[in-house]
């Protein structure tokens, strides 16, 4: 009975194909944390585009409040010159089932995290009946713009800025 066995040639042209996919697939997983903060950010765009667009179809004020320092935000109705994030939320849905909140976590973003805000001094993001950004909860005045930094665990910055007057939002990597 004889005994069969690859030849050299074989077992080379097998090693160099798996080769060639490792060095394909490898690099494509290590930027997998950094897609997963790229999907962030672009969260973040929508949820902000998101506020103003709706600012517009029901003619009324909307915010987005932003608690840096616990990786979340808050989109809400502007009822006057006061909100509560508790209460006025914007169609009481989110993730966790109750209002609309997003919670930057580890696990989603890769480690990315809000490390700055500043509208016009402060952490919320006013849109009037017309869709520009407002400096205050019931005034009138234009804001001044303003902007969104991330950082993500390798140190990458990323800009989110919102335009004064417009609105309009630009990223920009640091």
């Amino acid at each position: 009975m004889l005994a069969r066995a690859y030849t050299l040639l074989e077992v080379l042209v097998v090693v160099t194909i798996l080769g060639t996919a490792a060095a394909i697939v490898v690099p494509s997983m290590s930027s997998a944390g950094n897609l997963r903060v790229q999907t962030a950010v672009r969260e973040l765009v929508a949820d902000i585009t998101y506020a103003q667009s709706d600012a517009v179809a029901y003619q009324a004020r909307r915010a987005i409040i932003f608690y840096e320092d616990e990786g979340r935000y808050v989109l809400c109705e502007v009822r006057g010159s006061v909100i509560d994030p508790d209460v006025d939320a914007l169609f009481d849905r989110t993730r966790d089932g109750n209002r609309y909140e997003v919670i930057w976590d580890e696990e989603r973003t890769a480690g990315a995290a809000i490390i700055e805000v500043d509208f016009d001094g402060d952490n919320i993001l006013i849109f009037d009946e017309l869709g520009g950004p407002v400096e205050t909860l019931d005034g009138e005045r234009p804001s001044t713009g303003g902007f969104i930094r991330i950082r993500d665990a390798i140190g990458q910055t990323f800009r989110i800025d919102v335009e004064a007057y417009t609105g309009r939002v630009v990223v920009e990597r640091e």
